[in-house]
């Protein structure tokens, strides 16, 4: 999840993401998430086929590369999108590590409007990045964009979640040390719909402001976007979505 929706700008230069501040810190935060990288490499193998020419997919805010880099390992190669600068060169520090570089393309730029003119059969964004769009005009325009940069028949598969009572509960207004020496604070607002994030190691603290919706929402706003709903999940093991915190979307372009 890294494409902060108000990146704010330098005086001489790009605009800079609030996840530039927690580059080197993301991993170790984010460490324990792995639930979800098999199920976004599956999709990735299944999109680009077999043989050597294999089509790439596109990853919108792929962050350090935490599912691009096994996507690349696995053979597909990966158009990655992001936001931060920081993000993507911890991104390619670790492809080059593990020998995938040569199957990453990582691009500057924001997912609302990502630098791809390559058409392609499928397109992710993992990880939540979408609730970092704020209001539906936003994320119609965002899921169009997304469209566009399919063939026909083509998908876009993407992850959201919108809180438990119990979580929201146990989380407001708390500092938890979610890993070794990285804290994280949410500050809920159930009335606005919104998520306040901030994530701190050492001295460093970042801000990020997440917004969710129900699922009817999401399958309202896919389908005025011109695609077809294939699945929603409930968890990355593939079973059928009930009303829990989580929903994984597999959208086909019609």
């Amino acid at each position: 999840m890294s494409d902060d929706r108000s990146p704010t700008r330098k005086a001489d230069g790009p605009p800079v993401s609030a996840y530039d501040r927690i580059a080197e810190l993301y991993d170790p935060w984010s460490r324990s998430v792995t639930e979800d990288i098999g199920f976004y490499v599956a999709e990735a193998r299944k999109a680009a086929g077999a043989g050597p020419a294999r089509m790439p997919v596109v990853e919108l805010g792929v962050g350090t590369g935490r599912i691009a880099v096994p996507t690349a390992q696995a053979g597909v190669p990966v158009i990655g999108v992001d936001s931060s600068q920081a993000m993507l060169e911890v991104c390619r520090g670790r492809a080059e590590a593990e020998g995938a570089a040569s199957l990453l393309d990582l691009r500057l730029g924001d997912f609302r409007d990502p630098p791809v003119p390559e058409r392609v059969l499928l397109v992710t964004c993992p990880f939540r990045a979408y609730l970092h769009l704020d209001s539906d005009a936003e994320r119609l325009s965002a899921l169009r964009r997304a469209r566009e940069l399919l063939l026909p028949g083509g998908r876009l598969v993407f992850d959201v979640f919108a809180p438990s009572r119990d979580d929201v509960e146990e989380t407001n207004g708390r500092w938890l040390e979610r890993e070794p020496g990285i804290w994280e604070r949410a500050d809920w607002d159930e009335a606005a719909r919104l998520l306040v994030l901030r994530v701190r190691g050492g001295e460093t603290v970042a801000t990020m402001t997440l917004a969710w919706l129900s699922a009817g929402e999401w399958a309202a706003l896919l389908e005025r976007a011109g695609f077809e709903i294939e699945a929603c999940y409930g968890w990355f093991d593939r079973r059928p979505y009930e009303g829990g915190e989580d929903s994984i979307w597999l959208a086909r372009r019609t």
